[in-house]
C-alpha cells in the first residue's frame, strides 16, 4: 500500500494520549494512528452486538377527552381568545394611566 503525507488536524488533549500510548507500545505515532484509525473503520463496518432494539411497550390512554378532529380550529379559537385577554388588559392600563 503506497504511503500518502497528509496534514490532519487533532484536539492536543487526543494527541497527548496518542503520544503517550505510542511511547508506551514502543512504536511510532504514525503506526499508532494508522492501527487506530483501522479498527475504528472496522468498528463502524461490523454489524452491531446482539443487542436488543429499544420497542415502545403500546399503553392504553382511555377514550379521547376532546374531539381532535377540529384541533387547528381548536388552537385558532384559544389564541384568538388569548389575544382579546391581552388588548383588554393594556386597553385598561393605558386608560389609567392617562
Amino acid at each position: 500500500m503506497p504511503i500518502m503525507r497528509i496534514t490532519i488536524q487533532i484536539d492536543d488533549e487526543l494527541l497527548m494520549t496518542l503520544k503517550e500510548q505510542a511511547r508506551r507500545q514502543k512504536s511510532s505515532l504514525t503506526h499508532l494512528v494508522n492501527q487506530t484509525l483501522c479498527a475504528g473503520l472496522q468498528a463502524a463496518k461490523a454489524p452491531a452486538a446482539n443487542k436488543p432494539l429499544f420497542q415502545e411497550r403500546p399503553h392504553s390512554m382511555g377514550a379521547p377527552k376532546l374531539c381532535l378532529n377540529k384541533a387547528l380550529d381548536l388552537a385558532a379559537a384559544l389564541e384568538d381568545e388569548e389575544i382579546t385577554h391581552c388588548v383588554r388588559y393594556w386597553k385598561k392600563r393605558v386608560q389609567r394611566a392617562t
